[in-house]
């Protein structure tokens, strides 16, 4: 299996202490992993260290078996241009819908894209608009391509956003509570859309406390309590028959402290 991202042994923390300690967990081409725990227990922490925002203070993340924080710069650029980051806070630009998609395919252009622009020449115009059509396509919004996006409300907004992540065809995806303060119809929209890109053979890794909506999209669940992952596996399995206590009490709507 190619093009998985895999984080070996994550600690990392601030000056008042850690936030992550020793996490593993990966997410493969063709699935979607639910990374479920209450709010503060380092979800997104860990989401910005898989997506080299930031560098974990130890441990391993590698993307396609190599480390990533052993490369060069210029690779390390390379691998993070081939991973999509959708966060909960969506900030869109003061221009059209189709614009904002479009800056997104312009500045991380999908490594398949640029092999194949060396040998046909460089994306035209034509080239990104079919690219953004279809982005906006799979989140229901290409009939809203001209609008201006400040007009949007915060379900269509946090659609295109997705839209922006998902133009340049990226092989991993990161959606960081994607759907949180949503109503039903829009969450219904993003989750359809995951599920297209997972269909698409794109790795999907979704941070969310929201446990109904990891039994519906997730193939596999990681819980993290307390910044570390107490216990991982098949999503069915894990709801139904935790082998972790605590995991146990989350699952079934409990307070876990």
């Amino acid at each position: 299996m190619t093009d998985s991202i895999v984080a070996t042994d994550i600690t990392h923390g601030f000056e008042n202490g850690a936030i992550l300690e020793d996490v593993s967990l990966g997410v493969e081409p063709g699935e979607i992993l639910a990374v479920v725990g209450p709010s503060g227990t380092g979800k997104t922490t860990l989401f910005r260290l898989l997506a080299m925002f930031d560098r974990p203070d130890s441990g391993v993340i590698e993307f396609d078996g190599d480390d990533v924080w052993s490369m060069s710069d210029a690779r390390r650029l390379e691998v993070r241009r081939r991973i999509g980051m959708g966060f909960q806070n969506r900030s869109l630009f003061s221009a059209s819908v189709a614009d904002n998609v479009a800056y997104g395919l312009r500045v991380r252009r999908s490594w398949k894209t640029r092999v194949a622009s060396a040998v046909s020449g460089l994306l035209g115009p034509a080239d990104y608009d079919e690219a953004v059509t279809a982005a906006l396509e799979t989140v229901g919004m290409a009939d809203k391509a001209s609008r201006d996006a400040g007009s949007l409300s915060a379900g269509e907004a946090q659609r295109v956003a997705i839209a922006r992540a998902l133009a340049p065809d990226p092989d991993v995806l990161l959606l960081d509570e994607p759907t949180s303060n949503l109503d039903p119809r829009n969450t219904a929209v993003i989750e359809a859309a995951m599920r297209a890109a997972r269909d698409r053979g794109i790795a999907v890794a979704l941070a969310t406390h929201d446990m109904q909506q990891a039994r519906r999209v997730s193939d596999r669940t990681a819980v993290l309590l307390d910044g570390t992952c107490i216990e991982s596996g098949a999503t069915d399995r894990v709801f139904e028959s935790p082998t972790d206590d605590r995991v146990r009490q989350f699952v079934e709507g409990k307070l876990v402290y």
